[in-house]
């Protein structure tokens, strides 16, 4: 007895199965090439799937946000370098972390500079991809 997969069921992150599939079809497509713009930094795929599934969680689990979201980190990614996304982000995601641990992610100027950068940036990407917030 085979049991096939339902298209109504969601992933662990309570993404809609066919969401995820189409996230991960897309962001495993080769890109079409493009002599007239300059390359975008190359971020691993799997950072880009992380990113992307996270905001479409965070945006109703909607196609119209799996399109959104995926504008967000093309933008992301034409003005940070990978490192610099990975560096930014993570002082911005840790910099209300309580505690003498957290103060590495929120008390040096580099940590506050670097995550206000990564939230100016985010913010202008997401309102420009028409993401409200």
């Amino acid at each position: 007895m085979t049991i096939q997969p339902s298209y109504g069921s969601r992933t662990a992150a309570g993404v809609p199965r066919r969401v995820a599939v189409v996230v991960t079809a897309l962001l495993l497509a080769p890109p079409v090439a493009n002599s007239d713009s300059p390359a975008k930094n190359d971020y691993p795929t799997a950072a880009r799937v992380e990113y992307v599934n996270e905001c479409i969680g965070q945006n109703g689990s909607t196609l119209a946000a799996l399109y959104q979201c995926s504008c967000v980190i093309d933008k992301l990614a034409a003005r940070l370098s990978y490192d610099e996304f990975v560096e930014a982000g993570t002082y911005a995601k840790y910099a209300t972390l309580p505690g003498e641990g957290g103060g590495i992610f929120r008390d040096s100027s580099e940590a506050k500079d670097r995550a206000k950068l990564y939230r100016e940036l985010e913010r202008e990407a997401r309102s420009s991809c028409g993401l409200a917030h």
